[in-house]
């Protein structure tokens, strides 16, 4: 079965692509509007080793943007709704659900450096921050989502290494951090963002988002991994 779902992959890329890129072990830290479309995407192009992080459960809210969020998935765990989906697209794939926040507290726990990408698609500042600083010392990959909320226009969507990412209001935030704190990532690393404007907040609200922008980050992330694995091994 395995060989028939990725034969139109493999036509494309070729056996000894896909057989690396079957290989790698990635970790997504987030699972929400971002995360969960890079899951899904990863799964269908051949990932079978992915570790998926998020400590919330499914709620309403969820439905119009993150790919598990359903009206029948309300109050599951996320990484557990997400892993079930998963498995009905490779049921031979390993995937591992924690649903853990990842913080100060929790961080060593991970033990980032045994997978060869780190996906971060984690909301908190603060954690993002530690995310982006643990990870560039490891050897994996790193590839970071910046913001994706308010905003409308899926075609302003950028890669960009991250001192060089322009327009997005979390970028500026984290590097701010790190200049004030002194102390910057050890490794440069690439972003998925949008140029976009943001569009307005309404007060004390929280941030919109909508699936076509967040979904296409996921997918943009997701991208990045599967190009990087495609290269021939030195």
């Amino acid at each position: 079965m395995e060989q028939t779902i990725f034969q139109r992959s493999e036509l494309l890329l070729g056996h000894e692509a896909m057989e690396r890129i079957r290989r790698q072990r990635v970790i997504i830290l987030g699972v929400g509007g971002v995360g969960s479309w890079c899951a899904e995407s990863l799964v269908r192009s051949g990932i079978s080793q992915l570790t998926l992080v998020d400590s919330d459960c499914v709620c309403a809210t969820n439905i119009n943007r993150q790919l598990m969020a359903t009206t029948q998935t309300v109050g599951q765990a996320k990484v557990e709704a997400l892993r079930r989906r998963l498995l009905t697209i490779n049921p031979s794939a390993e995937i591992t659900a924690v649903q853990e926040v990842f913080t100060e507290e929790t961080s060593e726990t991970f033990h980032l450096d045994t997978y060869d990408y780190i996906i971060d698609a984690i909301d908190s500042l603060k954690d993002k921050a530690l995310l982006i600083l643990m990870a560039s010392h490891t050897k994996a990959r790193f590839f970071s989502s910046m913001g994706a909320a308010l905003k409308l226009d899926p075609t302003h969507i950028r890669v960009a290494e991250f001192w060089k990412v322009q327009g997005d209001p979390l970028a500026r935030a984290l590097r701010n951090r790190f200049k004030r704190d002194r102390h910057v990532p050890s490794k440069k690393f690439r972003c998925v963002y949008s140029d976009e404007q943001p569009q307005p907040r309404h007060h004390d609200a929280p941030c919109g988002s909508i699936v076509h922008v967040t979904a296409s980050f996921g997918f943009m992330l997701a991208g990045l991994v599967i190009q990087d694995a495609v290269k021939v091994e030195e």
